[in-house]
């Protein structure tokens, strides 16, 4: 654990230790290998008596001075990098599973869990319940003697609900259940999860760690005894974070806390100027009154994050000419980058769930999803009301 206590400082002064180079910025450790002083140090460090590098799909100085940033800002005594943020959500479950054992899991979860929850998971007897995450008194009912785990995405993708995760630890903590938290759009920097008693914390370092759309990443921090099994499960199945990945990510964090600033900002702006646009059916966005869990919101997020969703009169075939009249945004199923991006998860992201599931999760065919950039809000809200005029005009 740092010695550092503020979140900026944290991102910018853990580093690697220099070399005799003497440099200012940690090099990048492009290697897949690592050489050995004598035989007993190699033999002491295959048998896990002293820490060190041996092979980079096990660490290596980028990826670990990037997990100790993370471990830091979300107060987790351990963590490994993995090679994107899917590998750490399959990760953080398969390794503390077992055939048998069943996942409480919100509803509104992203696609590829989905995928991993219906389609994987069954192959190896791994049963799920999916429970409405804004319908919180029917969790403890959907708990069973096999459950194991607790899985959810707060605010989730995309529909932006939100849950309560100090109930949430609460009810982990009387079951003696792992709580497993995608903080990915959160951030550390708006939400500590493990400060509400989460036992494990994920996230797709692609999207706002990294900010800027260039690498992809993941990374897993928790408790010190499950990383230990995690740590394990990945050293011998090979998530592993390409190290010049890792150098990005970690220099990323430099900049998170400004960057989420703006985020939110621009986000809460847009948020606003939508809600009371007579082309826009409904706006859902964390920090409006409007939200159906703000106050939750407003307890356990610093800001209302980048995020944001809509739905326009006229549904899937208007969303469809709005998304084919946005100039200046990038039309892309990624998110938290710098440049402002608009997406169709009905039929991208999503796509693979039914229209059943689709309507259960909160997806409706008109929802438009933005993923607020760090562009002037002029600029941004300009863009939208001129798609959204001239969409008007094909409907």
């Amino acid at each position: 654990m740092s010695d550092y206590e503020q979140f900026e400082t944290i991102a910018i002064r853990i580093q690697s230790p220099r070399s005799e180079n003497r440099e200012h910025s940690v090099p990048i450790y492009l290697t897949s290998s690592f050489v050995f002083e004598n035989a007993e140090q190699a033999r002491a460090l295959f048998n896990d008596e002293i820490t060190g590098n041996i092979y980079s799909r096990f660490s290596n100085p980028n990826n670990d001075e990037f997990v100790q940033k993370i471990c830091a800002m979300e107060k987790a005594e351990d963590g490994i990098a993995t090679a994107s943020g899917m590998s750490a959500v399959f990760t953080s479950m398969a390794a503390l599973l077992k055939s048998g054992d069943h996942i409480l899991v919100s509803r509104s979860v992203f696609g590829s869990t989905h995928q991993i929850l219906t389609m994987l998971f069954p192959k190896w007897n791994i049963d799920f319940t999916y429970v409405d995450i804004n319908q919180p008194e029917k969790w403890e009912k959907a708990i069973k003697k096999n459950t194991k785990m607790i899985f959810v995405e707060t605010p989730s993708n995309p529909a932006l609900d939100i849950i309560d995760l100090e109930w949430l630890g609460k009810l982990a903590e009387k079951y003696n259940l792992l709580l497993n938290v995608d903080n990915c759009f959160c951030t550390p920097y708006l939400q500590t999860p493990m400060q509400y008693g989460a036992d494990l914390v994920i996230h797709s370092a692609t999207k706002y760690i990294d900010g800027q759309g260039r690498v992809i990443g993941g990374v897993i921090v928790g408790r010190k005894d499950l990383m230990k099994d995690i740590r394990f499960f990945a050293r011998h199945t090979g998530p592993a974070l390409s190290p010049f990945n890792g150098w990005i990510l970690s220099k990323s964090l430099e900049t998170l806390s400004i960057r989420m600033e703006r985020h939110c900002e621009n986000a809460y702006k847009l948020a606003s100027f939508l809600e009371n646009h007579p082309e826009i059916e409904k706006v859902k966005y964390p920090f409006l009154p409007s939200h159906p869990q703000y106050e939750i919101a407003k307890k356990q997020m610093k800001l209302g994050g980048g995020i944001l969703t809509f739905i326009v009169k006229g549904g899937y075939e208007r969303g469809k000419n709005f998304l084919n009249h946005l100039e200046m945004f990038s039309h892309s199923a990624n998110l938290g980058d710098t440049r402002t991006i608009a997406t169709h998860p009905s039929s991208t992201t999503h796509s693979k769930l039914s229209e059943a599931e689709k309507q259960a999760v909160g997806i409706e065919p008109g929802m438009i999803r933005i993923s607020v950039g760090l562009e002037h809000i002029e600029d941004i809200i300009k863009e939208i009301e001129t798609a959204l005029n001239k969409s008007a005009s094909l409907v």
